[in-house]
């Protein structure tokens, strides 16, 4: 069976309602991202980030998958397939992805500030001053901020060297390292590229172009591998 390894950005969340990470301002949701996103902001104003998160996990909770993750999942009635996102929220587990590897964390879940290895499920959308780990230390939202290594890196280049079919959807790939990535597939690996606006890709080849939102250019996509949704 081929594999298809599908790398996802804010654009298939975009339209479950998720708002985008930062906008052309480079704000967030009207915050400067390094007052919400860094070890720095953490330290500065932990009440600040630890809001600003359950607002987000709220909103993901009470969103939906929408067209574009139910395709996604759908593919897996025909190919192995493994979903590589940059989106930290659960849709498309939801959606009925089986195998997906979170690059930017999952905001769901909750780590130690002490020992990162301590992850918990959140129960509910709210996490609280106040809210310890086994260790008697503060839980964080677990999501890699800016500043931090992206320790799912390595599994993910590993993932995609194994494609068939690389499928990015809904990211302009500007954020590293997971831009890289595109760069791991064998040479000749078809690539397929579902962004409204498609950026150019340096130095890559046997791209198609599929300049769509997500859910009609998953759409296209089936059309274009000769599968019906």
């Amino acid at each position: 069976m081929k594999k298809i390894v599908v790398l996802t950005g804010a654009g298939v969340s975009a339209e479950s309602g998720i708002a985008t990470f930062r906008g052309a301002d480079g704000l967030w949701e009207g915050h400067d991202v390094t007052e919400v996103a860094s070890p720095q902001g953490w330290r500065n104003n932990r009440a600040l980030v630890l809001d600003f998160y359950n607002k987000r996990r709220k909103n993901v909770i009470e969103a939906k998958p929408n067209k574009a993750h139910e395709l996604i999942a759908k593919l897996e009635d025909h190919f192995d397939v493994d979903v590589i996102t940059q989106n930290i929220d659960d849709l498309h587990e939801r959606a009925g992805s089986s195998k997906v590897l979170h690059l930017h964390g999952e905001i769901t879940k909750v780590r130690s500030t002490k020992d990162p290895s301590l992850v918990y499920e959140l129960d509910g959308w709210e996490l609280k001053e106040g809210d310890l780990c086994e260790q008697n230390s503060q839980l964080r939202p677990h999501i890699v901020w800016f500043g931090e290594a992206v320790p799912m890196i390595e599994p993910a280049m590993h993932i995609t060297q194994q494609a068939d079919i690389l499928l990015v959807v809904g990211t302009s790939l500007q954020v590293y390292p997971a831009a890289g990535l595109i760069h791991e597939v064998k040479p000749g690996t078809p690539i397929y590229v579902i962004d409204p606006e498609t950026p150019a890709y340096h130095g890559v080849e046997a791209i198609t172009a599929i300049q769509e939102v997500a859910s009609k250019g998953m759409e296209r996509f089936y059309e274009e591998i000769g599968i019906g949704d």
